[in-house]
């Protein structure tokens, strides 16, 4: 029940925030990108 309400209300504040949305998307896209450059740098090279 409470997860209803709350994102009944989050919901709401981002309608009348679109901002606020395009920021949220935007965080997490960059991290996204983060999350696979850092799986990128963990790989290890064995070579000559």
């Amino acid at each position: 029940m409470a997860q209803t309400t709350t994102r009944k209300r989050m919901a709401e504040f981002l309608e009348s925030h679109p901002r606020t949305m395009g920021a949220l998307f935007t965080v997490c896209l960059l991290l996204m990108q983060a999350g696979n450059v850092a799986a990128n740098g963990a790989s290890a090279y064995s070579g000559p």
